[in-house]
């Protein structure tokens, strides 16, 4: 089964939407669980722009969506034990009080 070129480029134009999306939002998030929420959404992103490559081919497409899979499980898991951590030291999740290069106040 082959992709026509028209659904070919609506699955890339949405794939680069839900890429941007997140990007924008990470940005300008305040609170880290919008960082969480999307930083997944552009891994849904990445993706939506692996669905042609199963039609053509379909074992490397396997192959890049399984460690694609898996870094983006260990990525969810790792960011929920640090918003977990950071919450019961700051008791919030506000990007303000997150420092940068681990300075001291």
């Amino acid at each position: 089964m082959q992709i026509d070129a028209l659904t070919l480029s609506a699955l890339y134009i949405a794939s680069f939407v839900l890429l941007l999306i997140g990007y924008l939002t990470v940005i300008s998030s305040k609170d880290l669980i919008r960082v969480l929420i999307s930083l997944e959404l552009m891994f849904g992103g990445v993706f939506l722009s692996l669905i042609p490559l199963f039609t053509s081919l379909p074992n490397p497409a396997f192959g890049i969506a399984l460690i694609s899979i898996f870094t983006s499980s260990s990525e969810l898991l790792v960011l929920i034990a640090a918003i977990i951590i950071f919450d019961r030291k700051n008791k919030s999740l506000s990007t303000g009080l997150v420092r940068v290069g681990g300075e001291r106040t």
